[in-house]
């Protein structure tokens, strides 16, 4: 019998983040270097640093790793590498070269799981054209595991989450609620069919988002991730000075999730990341409680949040459908800065 991965942890994926008020707390009193190459830092709070090296490249720079969210090690490979290089998509650029980080107990779980999340890592970085030339490993427990991720953009097309206009529409690119899923399965509540959807939404790459931005002139965008769409919408809005309001309903949902989360199946880090957004954020009263939870649901290798011109949207989105999301839907828009940051309706 295969050794299941989900023995090891109570919380795995992006859930396992450290609460992002908590995270904001640590990093106020970080000094920041002052450097005119440094054209993206974390004063912002973006999916990755950018560093200009002349006219024509800017080097993309992000990692991302933790605890295992699935059972099986090569799966959580796939996911865990997606994840990673979401980043660099997210600022529109074009990864190239990737370093593992592995922690993994070496006497506690059998090494054929090792080389299997290692082989699911080199597979999805296939996938995206990335190089995984090296990395570092220690002896750990939990296991856990993902990359450091260097890639590419034109100094001039960096998207960034402070890039959002008042009037652009906001499309989100895959459908949320892997974080309830996944609670859901520990719990045995969801169908094989529902965890295989999951699954799939994870591993699958946001290359394509990446380039249709570019093509289409997106100078703002973010990835969802740990904090969810409410708390990642939240930091676009701080970032571009502006209201950004959402439309729940009008939100793509992974199979079976508004049921589960009607059913109590809310994860603890949906939660956290509500106290972290509710301060700045105006709700409105007819808004069903389950979709606020699941706005605030943590994700794992999400979708991209993209803030495109009303003019740009419907062709946008019609390449997005024809190229692997069919679910990716306009979910909102883009305001002048009102009493909050963010409007959720």
């Amino acid at each position: 019998m295969a050794f299941d991965l989900l023995t090891t942890v109570e919380t795995g994926g992006c859930s396992s983040k450290i609460p992002p008020r908590q995270l904001e707390e640590l990093l106020a009193g970080l000094q920041l270097p002052v450097d005119p190459k440094i054209l993206v830092d974390i004063a912002t709070h973006d999916d990755a640093g950018v560093y200009k090296i002349n006219d024509d490249i800017a080097l993309v720079l992000t990692t991302d790793f933790f605890p295992p969210l699935v059972s099986d090690g090569y799966e959580f490979g796939l996911i865990a590498a997606a994840n990673s290089i979401s980043d660099v998509y997210a600022m529109g650029g074009v990864p190239l070269l990737a370093l593992n980080i592995m922690m993994f107990p070496s006497s506690r779980i059998p090494l054929e799981v090792y080389s299997l999340i290692l082989r699911g890592g080199y597979d999805k970085a296939r996938e995206a054209g990335v190089s995984i030339i090296g990395g570092h490993s220690i002896d750990d427990y939990p296991p856990k595991y993902g990359l450091a991720v260097i890639g590419t953009v034109h100094p001039g097309s960096i998207i960034t989450n402070a890039g959002a206009g008042e009037g652009d529409l906001l499309i989100l690119t895959k459908p949320l609620g892997t974080g309830i899923i996944l609670a859901g399965h520990r719990m045995q509540m969801t169908t094989p069919e529902q965890l295989e959807g999951a699954k799939r939404l994870m591993m699958r790459l946001n290359n394509d988002g990446a380039r249709l931005m570019q093509k289409y002139g997106v100078s703002g965008a973010t990835d969802i991730t740990g904090f969810g769409l409410a708390g990642h919408a939240l930091k676009m809005a701080r970032g571009s000075g502006v209201t950004v309001r959402l439309n729940m309903n009008s939100v793509p949902l992974a199979d079976g999730v508004h049921s589960l989360a009607e059913q109590g199946c809310i994860p603890g880090a949906a939660f956290r990341n509500l106290d972290y957004t509710e301060r700045e954020t105006l709700f409105d009263k007819g808004l069903d409680y389950n979709l606020r939870m699941i706005a605030h649901d943590a994700q794992t290798s999400g979708g991209l949040l993209m803030a495109v011109a009303p003019e740009k949207a419907d062709v946008l989105l019609n390449e997005l459908h024809l190229s692997g999301h069919p679910e990716a839907a306009v979910i909102g828009a883009v305001e002048a800065r009102g009493e909050a940051a963010l409007v959720l309706n």
